[in-house]
């Protein structure tokens, strides 16, 4: 009773029963025009009204109709009209459920059928023919990380966030690709006391000591690189009409610095891992005979006839106008380097030319040809640290070619690719600090 009472004062306020309306039965609440029909706005008001009027004071038996009471009648026909558009949107609903887990059987199938690609191609060795001619697993894995990091950062012209699929596609593929690593093992001695207090050594594995000391290392990096900062420049750099904020240039300058350092951390790791890396036999095949003859006479008299080498001020007195220039030193360097050292071991019978640096340790330190190597070696790496950008020579490509250790191959093509992001975020930086600087020197 109570309820229905709420629901008359909340639905016709205004509403002032007469004398006698009292001694009427309930039918005389359809003669209310709130109550006499319902539309389909208000259908929740009307179910509500149904419901509560079946616990309405007890009606007089003498006053019962055999015929249903008007009100009941509307009531029962407009839920009756309604119930087709309930069960329309129960069926939408339904749908869309059904479309959302089709989507997620769809997105997780292609997922599947990539990994079977990366997988089919990994053993394949790239070869679709399977004819067995493939590169070997260690040149797939750096291929897959060359060609992952082109696909995900190609397109990356400008300093701006990453974009979320494109983080997620680098992530889980990455992970992918590092898990090899995880098989890459060696063992090790550890100590282990038994209850009796016997100390016993075992052997334990872990990954192996490149892999245990450069992965982590990488990992660190990679995260580091990954970009939150705001879009600063699209598709040229663009600043305020009056600058940068101090905050901004400090925050850039900051970010700049950091890029920097995980480049040369980068560097430095593809670097030690390209020297452990064994001398192609193919590439000993192609050593000029002189190096002389490959550097040319004032290089070579530069080199051997002053009493202090100073590679900068060789760097120097040569000018060099373009990056292609200074690859093409750098490989004539390098091949002279080794052409060098070739001639110094000759009169070793280590048979292995992978263990030319041991050699080295055991020549005579004023052999000229050892001294030449020594001052090639000098000025080859002052060359990479003036020309940072350098590309890499003929003989980090051969050695990256025909390596088959599978860990070094994760960690050069990891490293390789961390270096080239990052110096591409410090270029950008700087791009828009000139930018900057340029601004302001105009509104002075």
């Amino acid at each position: 009773m109570d309820n229905s009472s709420n629901f008359d004062e909340v639905s016709d306020p205004g509403y002032q029963p007469s004398p006698s309306s009292l001694d009427r039965n309930d039918q005389s609440a359809v003669e209310t025009p709130g109550y006499s029909t319902m539309s389909g706005d208000s259908f929740m008001f009307g179910r509500t009204y149904s419901e509560t009027s079946a616990f309405s004071d007890p009606i007089d038996d003498n006053s019962y109709s055999s015929e249903p009471s008007p009100s009941h009648l509307s009531v029962t026909k407009s839920g009756a009209q309604h119930q087709p558009m309930l069960g329309r949107l129960e069926m939408k609903r339904q749908k869309q459920v059904a479309d959302d887990k089709l989507d997620d059987q769809e997105s997780a199938r292609l997922e599947l059928e990539m990994m079977k690609e990366r997988f089919s191609k990994l053993l394949l060795g790239e070869d679709m023919s399977g004819s067995g001619k493939g590169v070997c697993t260690a040149v797939t894995i750096s291929n897959s990380v060359t060609n992952l990091y082109a696909t995900v950062f190609g397109q990356s012209l400008r300093l701006e966030p990453l974009k979320p699929e494109k983080k997620l596609m680098w992530k889980r593929e990455m992970d992918c690709l590092l898990s090899i690593c995880d098989y890459i093992v060696e063992f090790i001695p550890k100590s282990q006391i038994l209850r009796d207090g016997t100390a016993l050594e075992v052997m334990e594995s872990r990954p192996r000591s490149d892999i245990y000391i450069n992965l982590p290392a990488l990992r660190k990096l990679d995260a580091m690189l990954m970009r939150k900062e705001e879009k600063w420049w699209v598709p040229v750099p663009c600043v305020p009409s009056n600058g940068l904020s101090e905050e901004s240039r400090k925050h850039l300058r900051h970010k700049r610095d950091c890029a920097y350092q995980i480049h040369k951390a980068s560097m430095a790791i593809n670097s030690s891992i390209l020297a452990e890396m064994e001398i192609p036999d193919t590439y000993i095949a192609t050593l000029p005979k002189s190096g002389r003859a490959s550097l040319g006479d004032t290089i070579y008299r530069n080199m051997y006839t002053a009493d202090k080498f100073s590679p900068g001020n060789l760097l120097d007195c040569l000018n060099l106008a373009s990056e292609h220039e200074a690859l093409e030193l750098a490989d004539r360097v390098e091949a002279s380097m080794y052409t060098w050292r070739r001639k110094a071991c000759l009169s070793h019978s280590k048979s292995s030319w992978n263990m030319v640096k041991d050699l080295m340790s055991d020549n005579d330190r004023t052999d000229k040809n050892h001294i030449l190597a020594e001052r090639a070696e000098t000025l080859l790496f002052c060359l990479k640290q003036r020309y940072p950008e350098l590309s890499q020579t003929s003989l980090d490509t051969c050695k990256i070619q025909y390596n088959q250790d599978v860990g070094q191959a994760v960690l050069e093509s990891y490293s390789r690719v961390l270096e080239g992001l990052a110096f591409n975020i410090v270029a950008w930086i700087e791009d828009v600090l000139c930018e900057d600087k340029s601004v302001r020197s105009q509104e002075q």
